[in-house]
């Protein structure tokens, strides 16, 4: 496959579907403000609240349920500050330091966040993960206990291991304590079944870039009924819920990729499964002192993490991509750092192994010949680093 580019990171962002760049183009002259009571405004509209139920049927939600927001990042803030906000009609807490839970896997928008309201307004503490990245529920109902906690915010989904939480199980031990509960389920959404209502979820976090869509735009589900307070003020858009004139064309690029996801999700994800499977076993077939990190089988179906004793996953990323593949160490959003991954360093692997961790997030294109091309370079990739390396490796 020489002369050729293979994408296997698809966790840190996604390709435009074709069908969501062509329905994107036909609407590029959509420019009216939804906000507008002309003809062109009213157009905007229309369209966005269709898209609007195209994205609320999707995970089983009500449109107004919906908000949009410019990305996942923004709309785990906005939960976030519920339980610091000041104004007094948010009637979220009477508490002088409300409590959040979060767990220590957490993605950098939800653990900066918290690292940042942490001693200030907010008690923070952040559950235990076993070996396979799943959350300790008995930590969680220990704390509960207490009695003071506001809001819990556990990931649906893993973007560095793919682990899946029980989140019906949690959101139905947080409601027994009076608690609020939100999930990120950016790396969920597309990939697995998502009920809203059936999981009872107070709160969750989507991303369009991540189902083949548009960068710039994600949603917040809010249940009805639940306080909730906004972090941009200054209009009426979104109901008083986000200010500022909504990203027509984004929006639009958004409800199409869940539609295609709806179309694909399933035959896509038995076919990522068995590619995964294939590199995970070509991997340990071909290569000793290597560990799978995750849960086995609750994981979703297109990412895999292998950690390689004895190398660096910064020299194993460049030297993959010189052979035309990308992979990535970790979370894109922490990329440029050299400490190892705070998700693996939290499952307990020890820290000189969590530096040689690659994670593998395969997508809609990925085909069974570039498994097998990456299977030969990694292993040709490994077999040249440990050469290079003073380590003892297979301690």
């Amino acid at each position: 496959m020489s002369g050729e580019r293979i994408y296997l990171d698809h966790n840190a962002t996604t390709p435009l579907h074709p069908e969501v760049k062509k329905y994107m183009i036909e609407n590029m002259d959509l420019f009216g403000n939804p906000s507008s009571m002309h003809s062109f405004g009213r157009e905007a509209r229309q369209k966005i609240e269709e898209s609007r139920k195209i994205i609320s049927d999707f995970i089983g939600a009500q449109p107004e349920e919906i908000v949009f927001m410019g990305s996942g990042s923004e709309a785990n803030n906005t939960v976030l500050s519920l339980s610091t906000c000041p104004l007094k009609s948010c009637n979220v807490s009477g508490l002088y330091k409300p409590r959040i839970i979060t767990s220590k896997i957490e993605h950098p928008a939800v653990i900066e966040t918290v690292k940042c309201i942490a001693g200030k307004t907010a008690d923070v503490q952040y559950l235990d993960v076993d070996e396979y990245g799943k959350v300790d529920i008995d930590q969680l109902e220990n704390l509960l206990s207490e009695n003071q906690t506001v809001l819990v915010s556990i990931m649906m989904a893993n973007n560095e291991i793919g682990t899946i939480q029980d989140i019906k199980r949690i959101a139905k031990i947080v409601h027994k304590h009076n608690g609020l509960f939100h999930t990120d389920a950016v790396q969920a959404t597309g990939k697995i079944p998502i009920d809203v209502k059936d999981l009872d979820i107070d709160f969750l976090t989507i991303s369009a870039h991540k189902i083949y869509g548009p960068k710039g735009i994600g949603a917040l589900y809010i249940k009805n009924g639940v306080p909730f307070c906004p972090i941009i003020y200054g209009g009426h858009q979104e109901k008083g819920r986000r200010a500022g004139t909504e990203n027509s064309l984004s929006i639009l690029g958004f409800s199409k990729a869940v539609e295609m996801r709806k179309n694909e999700m399933e035959e896509e994800g038995k076919r990522l499964l068995k590619l995964k499977n294939r590199l995970k076993s070509g991997i340990i077939k071909n290569l000793d002192y290597v560990k799978v990190i995750g849960h086995p089988e609750d994981c979703i179906p297109g990412t895999l993490n292998i950690s390689f004793e004895g190398v660096e996953g910064e020299a194993i990323l460049l030297y993959l991509d010189f052979d035309g593949i990308a992979v990535s160490t970790g979370s894109a959003c922490a990329s440029g750092s050299l400490d190892p991954s705070h998700v693996i360093l939290a499952t307990g692997l020890e820290k000189e192994f969590a530096h040689g961790s690659i994670r593998f997030s395969l997508g809609r294109d990925t085909t069974s010949e570039e498994i097998d091309y990456t299977i030969e370079s990694i292993t040709k990739t490994i077999n040249r680093l440990r050469k290079m390396t003073t380590r003892k490796i297979g301690r």
